[in-house]
């Protein structure tokens, strides 16, 4: 009988790979059952649909906010670059100053974005120690700010400008998508 076999990987390098992707900083807020406003810090944000617009957060399981998030209204805030300090204080390092939010429509939302997006639960998912939470987009309101980015465990602002915008039409709409799977070129190095 042959067995399988299983290759562990290093979860440290495992981390270290998810960390070379840049993201957007976004906090998630909701209005609890208790009717206290609670928030956290996710970098794991997706743009899934425009039509129906849907939104994915992915929060670890051991977190107090994960619990208020099931069926429940919420707001994903992406922070702009001046938030910094709403960064640390939902990452679970409270700072001096307290952050400013309103309420709007029940939600609890940041004052300061780069965007808000308003959703209403639409889905979730078990997402091994995570859970995958999908809304769909009610409101969106655009701010002026850029947005704070997240790389290799650090804050950065953005940078340098590498060319033109490619993944939009020329009158601005995303491209429809690639229509068919193309091979690699037949060298292989």
């Amino acid at each position: 009988m042959m067995q399988e076999t299983v290759e562990l990987v290093d979860t440290g390098a495992v981390r270290q790979a998810f960390g070379r992707f840049a993201t957007g900083v976004t906090v998630v807020t909701t209005l609890g059952s208790d009717g206290i406003p609670y928030g956290a810090m996710v970098t794991a944000f997706v743009a899934l649909s425009v039509d129906p617009p849907l939104a994915q957060i992915t929060l670890t399981r051991s977190s107090r906010a994960a619990k208020h998030l099931d069926g429940s209204a919420f707001a994903i805030n992406v922070l702009s670059a001046d938030q910094l300090e709403f960064a640390g204080h939902f990452a679970g390092l409270p700072g001096g100053c307290p952050p400013v939010w309103e309420l709007r429509g029940g939600i609890p939302v940041l004052r300061g974005n780069a965007a808000t997006l308003e959703c209403r639960a639409w889905n979730s998912y078990d997402g091994g120690d995570h859970n995958i939470v999908v809304g769909e987009v009610q409101s969106v309101a655009l701010g002026t700010a850029e947005p704070l980015l997240f790389l290799d465990g650090c804050f950065h602002r953005v940078g340098e400008e590498l060319g033109s915008k490619p993944a939009y039409q020329a009158d601005g709409r995303w491209f429809e998508g690639v229509k068919a799977f193309h091979p690699f070129g037949s060298q292989v190095r």
